[in-house]
Protein backbone atom coordinates (compact mmCIF):
# COMPACT_ATOMS: atom_id res chain seq x y z
CA UNK A 1 0.00 0.00 0.00
CA UNK A 2 3.01 2.31 0.14
CA UNK A 3 2.75 2.86 -3.64
CA UNK A 4 -0.82 4.04 -3.28
CA UNK A 5 0.04 6.47 -0.56
CA UNK A 6 2.93 7.87 -2.62
CA UNK A 7 0.82 8.80 -5.68
CA UNK A 8 -2.00 10.17 -3.55
CA UNK A 9 0.49 12.08 -1.42
CA UNK A 10 2.27 13.35 -4.54
CA UNK A 11 -1.07 14.67 -5.85
CA UNK A 12 -1.78 16.52 -2.62
CA UNK A 13 1.75 17.90 -2.11
CA UNK A 14 3.03 18.58 -5.65
CA UNK A 15 0.45 18.11 -8.43
CA UNK A 16 -2.52 20.03 -6.98
CA UNK A 17 -0.48 23.16 -6.08
CA UNK A 18 1.23 23.10 -9.50
CA UNK A 19 -2.13 22.92 -11.31
CA UNK A 20 -3.60 25.65 -9.07
CA UNK A 21 -0.74 27.96 -9.99
CA UNK A 22 -0.73 27.08 -13.71
CA UNK A 23 -4.47 27.64 -14.26
CA UNK A 24 -4.83 30.42 -11.63
CA UNK A 25 -7.66 28.70 -9.72
CA UNK A 26 -9.16 30.75 -6.91
CA UNK A 27 -10.46 27.73 -4.95
CA UNK A 28 -8.83 24.36 -4.31
CA UNK A 29 -12.16 22.79 -5.32
CA UNK A 30 -11.53 23.91 -8.93
CA UNK A 31 -8.35 21.82 -9.21
CA UNK A 32 -9.01 18.78 -11.43
CA UNK A 33 -8.87 15.34 -9.77
CA UNK A 34 -8.80 11.82 -11.15
CA UNK A 35 -12.27 10.46 -10.32
CA UNK A 36 -12.01 6.89 -11.62
CA UNK A 37 -10.29 4.58 -14.08
CA UNK A 38 -12.47 2.24 -16.17
CA UNK A 39 -10.82 -0.73 -17.87
CA UNK A 40 -12.92 -2.28 -20.64
CA UNK A 41 -12.45 -5.20 -23.03
CA UNK A 42 -14.83 -5.64 -25.95
CA UNK A 43 -14.93 -9.33 -26.83
CA UNK A 44 -17.09 -9.83 -29.90
CA UNK A 45 -15.32 -13.16 -30.45
CA UNK A 46 -17.00 -14.42 -27.27
CA UNK A 47 -20.19 -15.00 -29.29
CA UNK A 48 -18.55 -18.13 -30.72
CA UNK A 49 -16.54 -19.19 -27.64
CA UNK A 50 -18.05 -18.62 -24.16
CA UNK A 51 -14.81 -19.54 -22.32
CA UNK A 52 -13.13 -16.35 -23.56
CA UNK A 53 -15.29 -14.28 -21.19
CA UNK A 54 -14.19 -16.36 -18.17
CA UNK A 55 -10.53 -16.08 -19.17
CA UNK A 56 -10.87 -12.31 -19.68
CA UNK A 57 -12.58 -11.87 -16.29
CA UNK A 58 -9.77 -13.77 -14.56
CA UNK A 59 -7.06 -11.80 -16.38
CA UNK A 60 -8.64 -8.39 -15.73
CA UNK A 61 -9.20 -9.32 -12.07
CA UNK A 62 -5.51 -10.27 -11.77
CA UNK A 63 -4.38 -7.04 -13.44
CA UNK A 64 -6.57 -4.68 -11.40
CA UNK A 65 -6.94 -6.47 -8.08
CA UNK A 66 -10.72 -6.02 -8.28
CA UNK A 67 -13.32 -8.47 -9.61
CA UNK A 68 -14.21 -7.75 -13.23
CA UNK A 69 -17.77 -8.15 -14.55
CA UNK A 70 -19.11 -9.29 -17.91
CA UNK A 71 -20.92 -6.71 -20.04
CA UNK A 72 -24.02 -7.86 -21.89
CA UNK A 73 -25.35 -7.02 -25.35
CA UNK A 74 -28.35 -4.69 -25.44
CA UNK A 75 -30.06 -5.95 -28.57
CA UNK A 76 -30.20 -8.75 -31.15
CA UNK A 77 -27.96 -8.44 -34.22
CA UNK A 78 -28.52 -11.28 -36.67
CA UNK A 79 -25.44 -10.54 -38.80
CA UNK A 80 -23.16 -11.09 -35.79
CA UNK A 81 -25.17 -14.07 -34.42
CA UNK A 82 -25.78 -11.94 -31.35
CA UNK A 83 -28.71 -12.26 -28.98
CA UNK A 84 -29.87 -9.77 -26.37
CA UNK A 85 -28.10 -10.15 -22.97
CA UNK A 86 -25.23 -12.30 -24.32
CA UNK A 87 -21.87 -11.56 -22.66
CA UNK A 88 -19.73 -9.60 -25.15
CA UNK A 89 -17.19 -7.85 -22.97
CA UNK A 90 -15.56 -7.41 -19.58
CA UNK A 91 -15.06 -4.27 -17.50
CA UNK A 92 -13.91 -3.04 -14.12
CA UNK A 93 -14.18 0.43 -12.52
CA UNK A 94 -11.43 1.46 -10.11
CA UNK A 95 -11.77 4.25 -7.58
CA UNK A 96 -9.73 5.61 -4.65
CA UNK A 97 -6.86 3.37 -3.43
CA UNK A 98 -7.09 0.73 -6.17
CA UNK A 99 -7.23 3.45 -8.82
CA UNK A 100 -3.93 4.98 -7.63
CA UNK A 101 -2.38 1.52 -7.29
CA UNK A 102 -3.34 0.61 -10.88
CA UNK A 103 -2.15 3.98 -12.22
CA UNK A 104 1.22 3.53 -10.51
CA UNK A 105 1.68 0.03 -12.02
CA UNK A 106 0.52 1.23 -15.45
CA UNK A 107 3.03 4.10 -15.55
CA UNK A 108 6.01 2.42 -13.87
CA UNK A 109 5.71 -1.20 -15.06
CA UNK A 110 3.22 -1.89 -17.89
CA UNK A 111 3.79 0.97 -20.37
CA UNK A 112 7.60 0.60 -20.39
CA UNK A 113 7.12 -3.07 -21.41
CA UNK A 114 5.41 -2.13 -24.72
CA UNK A 115 7.60 -2.84 -27.76
CA UNK A 116 8.82 0.23 -29.70
CA UNK A 117 7.06 2.54 -27.24
CA UNK A 118 7.22 6.21 -28.23
CA UNK A 119 4.61 7.65 -25.89
CA UNK A 120 0.82 7.68 -25.83
CA UNK A 121 -1.47 9.77 -28.02
CA UNK A 122 -2.73 13.04 -26.56
CA UNK A 123 -6.26 13.00 -27.94
CA UNK A 124 -8.85 13.80 -25.28
CA UNK A 125 -12.65 13.61 -25.50
CA UNK A 126 -13.34 17.36 -25.25
CA UNK A 127 -14.34 17.18 -21.57
CA UNK A 128 -10.96 16.44 -20.00
CA UNK A 129 -11.24 12.64 -20.04
CA UNK A 130 -8.74 10.35 -21.74
CA UNK A 131 -8.95 6.82 -23.15
CA UNK A 132 -5.81 4.77 -23.72
CA UNK A 133 -5.96 1.74 -26.02
CA UNK A 134 -3.71 -1.16 -25.06
CA UNK A 135 -3.30 -3.84 -27.73
CA UNK A 136 -1.88 -6.69 -25.63
CA UNK A 137 -2.70 -7.73 -22.08
CA UNK A 138 0.75 -9.36 -21.75
CA UNK A 139 2.41 -6.03 -20.86
CA UNK A 140 1.16 -6.59 -17.31
CA UNK A 141 3.46 -8.70 -15.12
CA UNK A 142 0.41 -10.33 -13.47
CA UNK A 143 -0.34 -12.19 -16.72
CA UNK A 144 1.53 -15.45 -17.28
CA UNK A 145 2.52 -15.43 -20.97
CA UNK A 146 2.53 -19.25 -21.15
CA UNK A 147 -1.15 -19.48 -20.15
CA UNK A 148 -2.37 -17.02 -22.82
CA UNK A 149 -4.77 -18.53 -25.34
CA UNK A 150 -5.59 -15.29 -27.18
CA UNK A 151 -4.06 -11.81 -27.22
CA UNK A 152 -6.75 -9.41 -26.02
CA UNK A 153 -6.67 -5.62 -26.08
CA UNK A 154 -8.31 -3.24 -23.66
CA UNK A 155 -9.32 0.38 -23.25
CA UNK A 156 -8.27 2.25 -20.12
CA UNK A 157 -10.39 5.37 -19.56
CA UNK A 158 -9.25 8.07 -17.12
CA UNK A 159 -12.25 10.07 -15.90
CA UNK A 160 -11.25 13.43 -14.45
CA UNK A 161 -13.13 16.38 -12.99
CA UNK A 162 -11.37 18.69 -15.48
CA UNK A 163 -13.57 21.00 -17.56
CA UNK A 164 -11.26 21.21 -20.58
CA UNK A 165 -8.85 18.92 -22.42
CA UNK A 166 -5.98 21.23 -21.49
CA UNK A 167 -6.70 20.80 -17.76
CA UNK A 168 -7.12 17.02 -18.13
CA UNK A 169 -3.87 16.78 -20.09
CA UNK A 170 -2.00 18.79 -17.45
CA UNK A 171 -3.36 16.57 -14.65
CA UNK A 172 -2.44 13.26 -16.33
CA UNK A 173 0.93 14.65 -17.47
CA UNK A 174 1.71 15.57 -13.86
CA UNK A 175 0.80 12.04 -12.74
CA UNK A 176 3.49 10.83 -15.15
CA UNK A 177 1.62 9.46 -18.17
CA UNK A 178 4.16 9.46 -21.04
CA UNK A 179 2.40 11.51 -23.75
CA UNK A 180 3.98 11.95 -27.17
CA UNK A 181 5.59 15.32 -27.75
CA UNK A 182 3.22 17.70 -29.56
CA UNK A 183 4.55 18.90 -32.92
CA UNK A 184 3.34 22.48 -32.59
CA UNK A 185 5.69 25.05 -34.11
Amino acid sequence: MSNTASLKKEYAERIAPALKEKFQYESTMQIPVLKKIVINQGLGIAVADKKIIDVAINELTAITGQKAVATLSRKDVANFKLRKKMPIGVMVTLRRERMYEFLERLIRVALPRIRDFKGISNKFDGKGNYTLGIEEQIIYPEINIDSISKILGMNVTFVTSANTDEEGYALLKEFGLPFKKANKD
